[in-house]
């Protein structure tokens, strides 16, 4: 086989750009005369704007304008992915810590900061409502005001919505045994190591926008339409992001910024800081309580969840995380019942946003440490206890949902098998294993244009972000398998609305099932028309020649497609084009509108020990193992999954936001907020994966990258319980908190 095709590992596309500093991000991008921007922000969270006073701020030479929510169409607009709850700029009051009142268009950074400074608010601070337990107390003041959210019933409280799923009659299931508890997950932050960029300039008589977004097109239609302007005024840049992780695929400061620019006349550009990104972009937050029926013989009888996320002071998608991320709490197993609560709870902090693992990890953490706490009380071994109960191929989890859609089993033997579980642990190490599961893409519409040229090189459009995920590579493969062009001679173009085809958006591990679909069958468009080609070339009925795997086969001969194709486009040239679509429409009565295109699997195992003098875990073994379909890139596929353990890792064992009395965030940066560096890895780190191309992707591919994330908790914690035999139910298990642990233990 070709070392380019698929099921190969060629070097990735853009790769060395990437390595050596050549790839051109949104802020590489230089706009000319581009006005620097600053934002203005209250040092509280919920502060009340009395008065603005930017006289002092455009008084300093080169600042060219001071926007403040007076400058905006009135009422102000307000935008967000799945609620209209956003505005553009704070109005009447700041709902969050780093929520723009004012921003200041300048010449250059060092004016537009100076003139930021200079801004005069008067401003009355108000309490923040910061914690689940505020925001749910009776009597709490409002975060939203009940005007924004018109015929909702709860408009009158914090819950923005609750959500209901389940089957079966839980309260009238027997249980041998019962085990419940409640467990928490912290606010974490996405930490791209691209900024954030935001840049706009008048395009005529529309706009143009530069951004790190991950949703290119949906970005446009949230500009149209706080603009009041068509989509084809709207033309949005989207350069391969830094790293995204969830946290740029939405709108955050792109229209703020479109206003700037229209009112400026100028093109105008902001640069999120890292601290501001802390400000922007969050994980929200959970309280998960969980109710766990087991028969004595370690099946599963019911499984009962209530959880409430923290999603700050709008809505983004976290409504949605909330939503699709519980939706599958009860895991990837067969159980008799099932009730599952959600709250999206709002408050005074960042505004959460959708992030790696989509509401799953929160849930996963507990529901999984539940488990393990019925299997050693019922004396079954916790890798048993899960295969008892995984669902088989064809099974039903959910009973209005997709069927199981993999041999999850072996993912369970095989990482067990790669950390020695059946082997005796070295003394003072414990051992921990748990399952990872998420629901695919519900619905989703990406489409894609390959163009053969006449040299035999070829263009593929797709309107998908890589940002990361190697996904111009898979198509790259694609393209090389199905039309025999070699890699090297292979572009692939994304980026640009003007320019390829629309695509609803990057996100759900849907790169290779929805735009590689699109791919395959621009792809097969093109062979289409290189068999017609071919039989007027030849002479031959269109019905007695095949074209597969850039070969066409002739009654007497194979050919190679690209010498069909030269004398068949002749001196005149040109290309053969092809257009492909992959499309999973909504289903309205479905609980999320929509069933998994595919579910995410992954089994991690942990082998661990705890220095009982600081509270240190030392991760010797971790074996992490993904159900992907089809691996059409391995290396790629592997990265990705080690990639997300060790981004697991972060809110296992240290990251959270810690807040002061005023809804300030006090860890802002990367000095007091850790997250896992070389020293923290783990001694071993092994991935492999599985492989019985049973995914609706090209050749059985499933998508995969969020799975071996959403389990990382669980099984670091099942294996501190293993070697300390002390339970941890908060996240992050830092070690002051394990120490505490052990200290109460030993005071026992």
């Amino acid at each position: 086989m070709s070392t380019d095709r698929v099921g190969a590992s060629p070097n990735r596309v853009g790769g060395v750009g990437r390595v050596t500093g050549a790839q051109r991000y949104a802020a590489d991008i230089k706009l000319a005369d581009a006005l620097q921007v600053k934002l203005v922000c209250l040092p509280v969270a919920r502060g009340r704007i009395v008065s603005i006073d930017s006289s002092a701020a455009l008084a300093v030479p080169g600042v060219r304008f001071v926007m403040t929510a007076a400058d905006l169409p009135q009422p102000v607009p307000r935008f967000g992915p799945q609620f209209t709850d956003r505005p553009v700029m704070a109005v009447g009051e700041t709902k969050y810590h780093g929520e723009p009142v004012a921003a200041v268009a300048a010449e250059t950074k060092d004016a537009a900061e100076e003139g930021a400074r200079l801004v005069r608010v008067d401003y009355e601070a108000l309490r923040p409502i910061v914690t689940l337990a505020d925001a749910l107390a009776p009597g709490a003041d409002l975060v939203q005001d009940a005007s924004i959210r018109p015929r909702d019933p709860l408009a009158g409280t914090n819950v923005l919505r609750e959500h209901r799923f389940g089957w079966g009659d839980v309260d009238a299931t027997p249980a041998d045994l019962v085990v419940e508890n409640s467990y928490t997950f912290p606010i974490v932050t996405h930490f791209a190591i691209e900024p954030h960029v935001f840049m706009a300039a008048p395009d005529g008589d529309g706009i143009a926008v530069w951004s790190s977004i991950q949703h290119p097109y949906w970005l446009q239609r949230i500009l149209a339409g706080v603009l009041d302007l068509p989509l084809s005024r709207v033309r949005v840049f989207a350069p391969d992001p830094g790293g995204g992780f969830g946290g740029k695929q939405h709108a955050k400061y792109e229209p703020l910024v479109a206003f700037l620019a229209l009112l400026t006349g100028r093109p105008c550009r902001l640069v999120l800081s890292l601290e501001q990104t802390f400000q922007a972009v969050r994980r929200t937050c959970t309280e998960v309580h969980v109710r766990t029926g087991l028969m004595s013989d370690g099946t599963l009888a019911f499984v009962d969840v209530k959880a409430d996320y923290n999603i700050g002071a709008y809505a983004d998608i976290a409504d949605r995380v909330v939503g699709k991320g519980s939706y599958p709490a009860a895991g990837p197993y067969r159980v008799p019942a099932v009730r599952i609560v959600s709250r999206s709870v709002l408050s005074h902090t960042t505004p959460a946003t959708a992030m790696r693992g989509f509401g799953n990890p929160q849930v996963n953490w507990a529901v999984e440490s539940n488990l393990d706490e019925g299997a050693r009380a019922l004396g079954i071994d916790r890798r048993d206890i899960r295969l008892r109960n995984v669902a088989r191929t064809g099974d039903t989890l959910n009973p209005v949902d997709t069927r199981c859609d993999g041999e999850w089993d072996q993912a369970v033997r095989r990482a067990a098998e790669m950390i020695g579980w059946d082997t005796p642990a070295p003394p003072g190490h414990g051992r921990g294993i748990a399952l990872g599961f998420k629901s695919g893409p519900t619905t989703g519409l990406s489409q894609s244009t390959v163009r053969l040229l006449s040299d035999g090189s070829a263009l593929v459009y797709a309107g998908t972000s890589d940002m990361g995920q190697g996904a111009r590579t898979v198509w790259a493969q694609i393209v090389a398998t199905e039309l025999g062009v070699p890699l090297e001679r292979i572009t692939t173009v994304s980026g640009d609305t003007a320019v390829v085809p629309y695509d609803q958006q990057t996100s759900a591990s849907r790169s290779t099932v929805l735009m590689g679909n699109a791919v395959l069958r621009a792809c097969q468009d093109v062979q289409a028309k290189v068999r017609a080609m071919a039989a007027r070339l030849h002479g031959v009925p269109e019905e007695q020649i095949t074209v597969e795997r850039g070969i066409v086969r002739l009654p007497d001969r194979e050919v190679a497609i690209v010498d069909v194709v030269k004398p068949g486009l002749g001196r005149m040239a040109g290309e053969i084009v092809g257009n492909g679509m992959a499309r999973k429409d909504a289903e309205p009565d479905h609980p999320l509108q929509g069933s998994a295109a595919f579910f995410e699997f992954n089994c991690t195992a942990v082998e661990a020990t705890v220095d009982e003098e600081t509270g240190d875990i030392t991760l010797h073994k971790y074996a992490t193992v993904s159900d992907v379909g089809k691996a059409i890139n391995p290396l790629q596929v592997r990265m990705q999954d080690e990639g997300a353990a060790i981004q697991g890792l972060g809110h296992t064992l240290m990251e959270h936001y810690i807040y002061d009395d005023e809804g300030r965030i006090r860890n802002l940066g990367a000095i007091d907020y850790r997250i896992p560096t070389s020293m923290d890895l783990p001694l071993e780190l092994h991935s492999d994966v599985i492989e019985n191309a049973d995914g609706p992707g090209p050749y059985g591919a499933k998508g995969m990258s969020e799975g071996a994330l959403i389990s990382a908790a669980a099984a670091v914690a099942g294996a501190v319980r293993d070697a300390t035999g002390i339970v941890i139910r908060d996240l992050p298990l830092s070690p002051e908190r394990v120490w505490r642990a052990l200290q109460e233990r030993s005071a026992r």
